[in-house]
Parts: C-alpha cells; structure tokens; sequence
C-alpha cells in the first residue's frame, strides 16, 4: 500500500474550569514521504505541490520552503540524540482539500531499516500561524504504544496557561489495510488533569474511487475543522473558561 487514508473521531475533554467534552469525526491520511512523487503520478484527486481535489504541499510541513522533508526530519532525530539509518518515514496529516488545509496536529512515524519504530515526531500548531515539534524517541514501546512527557512550550489554547506538561501516549499505524492509528495526549498541571485530547483511526487505501467518496461525505472539512476549534473555544468562554493572552513561541523548534 502506497498510502492510506485515516478516518476516525477526535475527542478533547476539560476536567478542569468549565467541565466540557466534544468528539466529532476526522478524516486525515498516511503517507510514505519517499513514496509521494509515484503516488501522485498515479492518482488522479490526488496531487504534490500543485492544486487537485486533494493535494499535499511540500511548503505546509517540515522546513516549510518546498526543500525535501527527509534531511529535515533526520536532522531533527539527530537534535534529539538519534542517528537515524535511512528507515522509512510516514507522515500523517490532512491533505489540502481544494487548495486548503489546516492540521492542528501532524506526525512524523520515523522508522529504522529494520522496520522498528524509532521515533514519533508531533507537529503541532495553532491558530496563529505558529508551529512547535515534540520528539518522543520509541525506546522500548511496550505492547506496540509509544509513550512519553514533555513540558509544555508551546501556545495552544487561550484557556490553558503554559504552565503545564504533556503526557503522550501514541499507537503507530502501518500502511496495511485495517492497521489502526491512536494518540492520546494528557494535559496535566502539577498533579491535576486538566485536558485529555485523543484521536483514533482506522487505514484505509487511499484509491481514486476512496478519495471521491471522502470529498462527498465532508467536501467542506478544512472549514469544518476551523470552525469546530473556534466554535469550541466560543463556548468555552461562554462558560466561563479563564482566557491566557498569547506568549511569544519558543525560539527552538523542538522540544
């Protein structure tokens, strides 16, 4: 399989301020970064670096200037003590449905020759414009789950101030039909649970016939993603969610 697509549910729940919880469905896609150029060629709704029904642009991640995502990736590793070897690379985020896309959340699954998982990479970003990465090396990934802490250095959410920290626990997908995809991300401050946010998915292939049935259940899903963040925040607030102004991003790119 060449890639795949992920559909699946989001689900954020609140545990601390107003007690809220909202789920609803997503659709996102895997792909082998060293395999997208005879993807694309092959594909008709499907194109790299220029406009079709689903497209995915080289300048939307990683170095964000169009240069090619593996020496980046591979270089990230390295920043975080690893010496990758040429493994594969899967990224999955959200295509540009007609020209647009916003992925709040992207992973980079980095994998050594012998096909065991090295690393995850998350790609996080906000409605600012803003991006930050958090590597999680796989060390010894028990039962197949990834599992992780960071502290939190990046702004997200106006309703949680940045004195926080993550606890990532993530199950990697496989380009293989009926693999299953899962993250979950526990936002703690202290010893208090402020958010839990998990995603979960499904592969499926990515065929024309695939890509034309996902246009026509959710033809409006990068509008549907934005309007959901910011209509969530609406009502956070209506309830009475304390508002955190915005801090200056991190001056590193990874934590």
């Amino acid at each position: 399989m060449d890639a795949a697509l992920l559909p699946g549910h989001v689900m954020h729940r609140r545990l601390h301020g107003p007690d809220y919880r909202f789920r609803y469905r997503v659709v996102s896609a895997l792909f082998d970064i060293d395999r997208i150029e005879d993807l694309a060629r092959n594909r008709r709704w499907f194109s790299l670096d220029r406009f079709n029904l689903f497209s995915l642009h080289t300048r939307d991640h990683g170095r964000r200037d169009g240069t090619p995502w593996r020496p980046w990736v591979e270089a990230r590793l390295r920043e975080g003590g690893l010496e990758p070897d040429g493994g594969a690379i899967l990224l999955q985020a959200t295509p540009r449905v007609l020209g647009h896309a916003f992925n709040p959340l992207s992973i980079w699954y980095c994998h050594q020759m012998d096909g065991h998982l090295q690393a995850v990479l998350l790609e996080v970003r906000n409605t600012f414009g803003e991006h930050h990465h958090y590597l999680l090396p796989a060390g010894d990934s028990a039962g197949g789950m990834l599992r992780g802490e960071q502290d939190k250095v990046f702004h997200v959410s106006p309703f949680i101030d940045m004195d926080a920290r993550y606890a990532f626990a993530v199950t990697a997908p496989e380009l293989r039909e009926g693999s299953s995809m899962r993250v979950a991300i526990r936002e703690y401050q202290d010893d208090r649970l402020l958010l839990v946010a998990t995603q979960h998915g499904h592969v499926r292939p990515m065929t024309d016939a695939a890509l034309l049935r996902q246009w026509a259940r959710m033809p409006w899903m990068t509008l549907q993603v934005l309007f959901l963040i910011h209509w969530q925040a609406l009502k956070i607030w209506w309830r009475g969610g304390r508002y955190h102004p915005r801090p200056d991003p991190p001056e590193k790119e990874l934590s």
